[in-house]
């Protein structure tokens, strides 16, 4: 009970108990494997006794994190060195004679180059194996392939690579959106065990890499080229609201549907047995409470509903490229990015690329409950992935807190 005996009891007194105890439980867990709370593991041991958040059905969770970001206004802000690269059981990854059968079914017969790095695996990603693809003839593409077909995924997450090649080829209808071009798309499963498909590589510099370092004025105006963007894939219009890969959370209704999204989260949460800083029948309630406010949406708008900095290719202070649409859903505009850093930054310069500088009460719910969903799809990721550090658990419970705290206040 060392650890009990070093807590400093009144720094944690705004800390819900189970949050405690699962601390403590993470303390013991790595002293019974031979090495301190959030140290090297020896090797022979799994990497499931790391520290994480307290998963009671699964027992302990390596980390944690999250596939899908989003976090615009406070993931931006942060120390970006703390959200190291990442592994994930998750990822699907392939050898290189596969990757070359796969390469060769897609491109007419053409093998890889010569070259040790025709086949090079892309790591900033936390959920899809991803490989930048050298062909003998010296075009370089991009391969991503989907989680294994038994993988254990969130509920929300089942057949997203056929959500993302079907938003990405609507999307490039508009040529004012710059989505890559799909090369060839395989969900057969016989040379790879899971769907993959190939694209176009990008130009220029991902956001995330570079932004530090451009100047105040060329960030803000990629911003607004962003919020522009953005404006551009609302435009596409529906016919009913939630998944297109995923029959099982749609509605007639933006109301029926959100809730159906929410209630699948907190079943996923269940079926890991997720210990939340706020009880299911609480997070219930605060979402009911304001349900209401969806009424007011009844077109169901294309969403991208993960455009931050990683996702986002730059060049000469333009967007030239957007990735990773594979949790494009039909839905409130309001669900974007974008709108999430409302709270926390006022209005921002994508908002007035998008156009959207001003919001009415019942808009701020909104907000309030799309910031709500994705901090408890963040926090349920924890016990369904493999992750090496605490970063984006941390960030779940603080975004969780503020929105609950607004949602139960207003």
């Amino acid at each position: 009970m060392d650890f009990l005996r070093s807590v400093d009891w009144q720094s944690l007194a705004v800390i819900p108990v189970p949050v405690i105890v699962a601390s403590w439980a993470r303390s013991e867990r790595s002293r019974a494997v031979g090495r301190a709370p959030g140290g090297e593991q020896p090797a022979g041991h799994e990497a499931d006794a790391r520290a994480a958040p307290l998963c009671i059905s699964s027992g302990w969770s390596s980390f944690p994190g999250c596939g899908i970001m989003g976090v615009t206004g406070l993931i931006a802000r942060a120390d970006v060195r703390q959200r190291k690269t990442v592994e994930s059981k998750t990822k699907n990854t392939m050898t290189r004679p596969q990757i070359a059968a796969m390469a060769a079914r897609a491109f007419g017969g053409m093998a890889l180059a010569d070259s040790e790095d025709a086949v090079l695996e892309l790591k900033d990603g936390w959920f899809n194996a991803a490989y930048n693809v050298r062909l003998v003839d010296g075009r370089e593409v991009i391969l991503k392939i989907a989680p294994p077909r038994d993988a254990e995924v969130m509920f929300y997450e089942n057949n997203i690579m056929a959500t993302e090649v079907a938003a990405m080829r609507l999307v490039r209808r508009n040529p004012a959106i710059p989505a890559p071009e799909i090369y060839h798309f395989d969900d057969g499963h016989d040379l790879c065990d899971s769907d993959y498909f190939f694209m176009e590589k990008l130009a220029g510099d991902n956001l995330e890499h570079v932004r530090a370092s451009l100047p105040p004025e060329t960030q803000a105006s990629i911003d607004l080229h962003i919020g522009e963007i953005i404006r551009e894939i609302n435009g596409f219009t529906g016919t009913y609201f939630g998944y297109d890969g995923n029959p099982d959370l749609r509605a007639s209704t933006w109301r029926e549907a959100f809730i159906k999204i929410m209630e699948s989260v907190l079943e996923d949460g269940t079926r890991k047995g997720v210990v939340y800083d706020h009880g299911y029948a609480e997070i219930r309630a605060a979402v009911l409470r304001h349900a209401p406010a969806l009424e007011e949406v009844t077109t169901p708008c294309l969403v991208h509903w993960d455009v931050w900095d990683p996702n986002v290719f730059v060049k000469e202070g333009r967007v030239v490229g957007l990735i990773d649409f594979e949790r494009a859903l039909w839905a409130d505009p309001l669900m974007e990015a974008q709108f999430r850093s409302l709270s926390s930054d006022g209005i921002t310069s994508s908002m007035r690329g998008y156009g959207k500088t001003s919001f009415t009460f019942e808009e701020e719910r909104r907000c309030r409950l799309y910031s709500l969903h994705l901090a408890l799809v963040m926090n349920t990721e924890c016990c369904y992935r493999s992750y090496d550090n605490d970063f984006v658990y941390n960030l779940s419970r603080q975004w969780m807190g503020e929105h609950m705290d607004w949602l139960k206040a207003n």
